[in-house]
């Protein structure tokens, strides 16, 4: 890591510090007004209906800002953003860091001055739901803050144009004869996400009411379809589905100009997993390993991970000649 990379993950890191930085300041200056047990979860309505102790809030707390900065910075210092998607992830990561550093803070200050009952807890405790709109604003406000630092600062250059250019493979087919491949994109990873967060919607619709629920339910849905996606090569070009006939990406013959077989790291080539968008690519990474990567006539890549890919390359490829030949 090089030292423009060192500035990139300090930039980045800086707001999840100050956020936790005030959250802390805020507790040790009314730290004496505070019950001994903090009313720390709510119901739809602001009700409580959970409290935690003084050191479990701080741990949550710390814990909270502490890991998503940690994951914004290695993207930042890892990942190969460049020009606006960089600038996007240095102001996304400012507004996250706004938005959860302020959810703790008001957390914290409504329970300032609360009187306790026989274990501790804070009684007449309530959490305005304005507190929301005033999370979202203040992250909104951090957005462009962080935006602006980032234009400010050295934005590393694009990476070296590594499109692909077709590896010459073929798949020799007769005269009027059709072929298609597919084969599933599975990933451990990714059913189990989708369980996960299917229950948490379960668990939320019966512990804080179906407006909070609703988000986390629809998310687990479309996840759970798209557990095992299936990538398809045909006439039609490079498909990929899940069980349901939506969410599918699909990229037209007519759209592709050449295809190839590669590794590709996720992490480093697109800045994470699941569908990801970035300057000149854009792709389904389910996991590391081998892929697809197709050449788009408007000069963007579409790359999606996917075993036997060198298959599905070579059959793309003839299929965009046979549609030449066509035409």
């Amino acid at each position: 890591m090089n030292l423009k990379s060192v500035g990139r993950v300090v930039l980045t890191a800086l707001p999840f510090l100050l956020a936790l930085a005030v959250d802390l300041l805020l507790y040790a200056t009314r730290r004496d007004r505070l019950p001994a047990r903090l009313a720390s979860h709510f119901v739809g309505n602001g009700r409580v209906d959970d409290y935690a102790g003084q050191t479990s809030y701080l741990v949550v707390t710390a814990l909270v800002l502490l890991g998503v900065g940690l994951l914004w910075a290695l993207m930042a210092g890892f990942g190969k953003f460049a020009g606006r998607a960089h600038r996007m992830l240095v102001g996304l990561g400012y507004a996250c860091a706004a938005f959860l550093g302020y959810l703790m803070g008001a957390v914290l200050l409504i329970n300032v001055d609360a009187v306790e009952d026989a274990q501790g807890r804070g009684q007449d405790v309530h959490f305005p739901m304005w507190h929301i709109a005033a999370a979202f604003g203040a992250g909104v406000v951090a957005f462009g803050i962080g935006y602006l630092a980032a234009l400010l600062t050295p934005v590393p250059e694009p990476a070296a144009d590594e499109r692909p250019e077709g590896d010459g493979t073929r798949i020799a087919l007769g005269a009027g004869e059709v072929a298609g491949w597919a084969r599933g994109a599975g990933s451990w990873w990714l059913p189990l996400t989708a369980l996960l967060v299917l229950g948490t919607g379960v668990t939320m619709l019966f512990t804080a009411g179906w407006p909070l629920a609703l988000p986390a339910l629809v998310i687990g849905v479309l996840l759970t379809t798209f557990a095992r996606p299936y990538v398809t090569v045909d006439r039609r070009g490079l498909t990929v589905s899940g069980l349901l006939p939506w969410p599918r990406i699909r990229v037209p013959l007519d759209r592709i100009e050449a295809a190839a077989s590669r590794d590709i790291s996720p992490f480093t080539e697109y800045g994470g997993w699941g569908y990801r968008i970035r300057p000149g690519r854009s792709g389904v990474m389910i996991r590391s390993g081998e892929g697809i990567v197709a050449r788009l006539s408007n000069g963007r890549d579409f790359a999606v991970t996917v075993d036997d890919s060198a298959t599905g390359a070579a059959l793309l490829n003839t299929l965009i000649d046979q549609r030449r030949t066509d035409h």
